[in-house]
């Protein structure tokens, strides 16, 4: 078996390896393994989306950290950044999340976070990945005496309601609001509601009846459509769509137009710009950033960085560099000052926020960025050979961003978590942009396909 970790954890079809409970069973004894020292017992949050899967790769992890010696919280079903929160507030030394994110229901991953909040490194990962792959674990167990317990900690989602609800500001109300949500059938359905409606709005949500095999569904972040008309329908100021794991969040305005994660990033770092809490004056993106957005932190005099893809990576850089807003075009964004990891509902309150103090539509905060024409072409690949090892694909770039020059540009990556590449251009025109990717897609195709 190759290398474990992905961008963003391990991924695969569950009950299938790597992605099966052996491997969860692994997990939580590396993770638990690697926390342990002579006189301290680790403590281990396990939270999971509603995916069926959800169930044996919980049991499992449980059972890999207390054969180790680890204390275990199960929290249930709670989104992503809800663990990380229950992680650190708890004083753990990790919280571990059973979730695929937005993929589809039959794949699903694990995600680790440290007790900080944050998710790990590199380095620790490999470490895990060492000791799993090292085939060296069953060795490691402590004898019966040393085994550990499991509780189940029912009032996770309360504790994250009320940290939420604190990221709020208290000067504002969200009274007499309407807000339509798609919670994806995903980890987002209890809380999300809860959340809104405990700060006074009137909300209509969709897509909250998760059965196992519906998450992400035609639904949530990826597939706005059903939220967009739910808007127009209901009268509502804003739609929220989260993804199944509740990292993201992609919003629509009130005439059901779709708002990107770039332009949110814009939104919000102009609210902080203007309160005089935009630290260092930076926008930490990505590499896949519209290039509307650079062009929009020109306009109003800040700094921007484009990180590599993935949020871990945005996170590094915006400590690095002292950015306390930074984020994903994907709708992964990251507000430092009030947590850890990317967290949609967060981001939402963040961005209906923005909207109360400058007493506007989502429609016209949104004008702050143009939006460069994208396509974005999936191609299933075989092979994932190095881009600039391929002198088809190269040639195929070369020539559209010569055609391009500074009007556009082309980038071409792999998916970290699918046999995928991803070839995006933007560019002045539609027709332009579109004909660019499409006769890069169709050599990455010939050549690596």
């Amino acid at each position: 078996m190759g290398k474990l970790f992905g961008t963003d954890g391990i991924r695969g079809e569950a009950n299938r390896p790597p992605m099966d409970a052996a491997m969860a069973f692994a997990v939580g004894q590396a993770v638990t393994h690697l926390m342990k020292n002579e006189d301290h017992v680790p403590t281990v949050i396990i939270g999971k989306d509603t995916r069926i899967s959800g169930y044996m790769l919980e049991s499992a992890m449980e059972s890999g950290v207390t054969s180790m010696g680890g204390v275990t919280y199960l929290v249930g079903v709670l989104p992503t950044p809800g663990i990380a929160f229950i992680a650190e507030s708890m004083r753990a030394d990790a919280g571990l999340v059973i979730s695929a994110s937005h993929n589809p229901y039959q794949d699903n991953g694990i995600k680790i976070f440290a007790g900080s909040g944050y998710k790990l490194s590199d380095e620790q990962e490999e470490e895990i990945e060492d000791l799993i792959l090292g085939g060296k674990l069953p060795e490691m167990v402590p004898p019966p005496s040393g085994m550990g317990r499991a509780y189940r900690m029912d009032d996770a989602p309360g504790r994250y309601t009320v940290f939420l609800k604190n990221s709020f500001p208290r000067s504002l109300t969200l009274e007499g609001m309407k807000i339509a949500m798609d919670v994806a059938n995903g980890a987002t359905y209890k809380v999300a509601p809860a959340v809104f409606r405990e700060l006074g709005a009137e909300i209509t949500v969709i897509h909250n009846s998760p059965n196992g095999l519906n998450i992400n569904d035609n639904c949530g972040s990826q597939h706005t459509e059903d939220l967009r008309q739910t808007v127009l329908e209901t009268g509502a100021a804003v739609g929220l769509a989260f993804d199944g794991d509740g990292d993201r969040l992609i919003a629509v305005d009130e005439q059901g137009n779709e708002i990107t994660g770039d332009q949110i990033l814009i939104i919000g770092a102009n609210m902080l710009k203007a309160e005089g809490r935009l630290q260092n004056d930076l926008l930490v993106s990505t590499i896949m950033s519209n290039m509307g957005l650079s062009v929009a932190c020109k306009k109003y005099g800040f700094k921007h960085h484009a990180s590599k893809v993935g949020d871990r990576y945005v996170l590094e850089d915006m400590k690095r560099l002292g950015a306390v807003i930074g984020g994903e075009d994907s709708g992964h964004m990251i507000f430092l000052e009030h947590h850890t990891t990317g967290d949609g509902i967060l981001t939402a309150l963040q961005l209906v926020a923005a909207m109360l103090k400058a007493d506007k539509p989502l429609s016209e905060l949104a004008k702050q960025m143009d939006v460069f024409p994208q396509k974005l072409i999936n191609v299933d690949v075989k092979s994932k050979p190095a881009i600039d090892t391929v002198p088809e694909i190269l040639e195929a770039i070369a020539q559209a961003e010569a055609e391009l020059g500074d009007q556009g540009r082309v980038l071409v990556r792999y998916s970290g978590t699918q046999n995928m590449c991803r070839v995006m251009v933007e560019g002045p025109t539609e027709e332009e942009t579109e004909k660019h990717a499409r006769t890069v897609a169709d050599v990455v195709k010939s050549a690596i396909g």
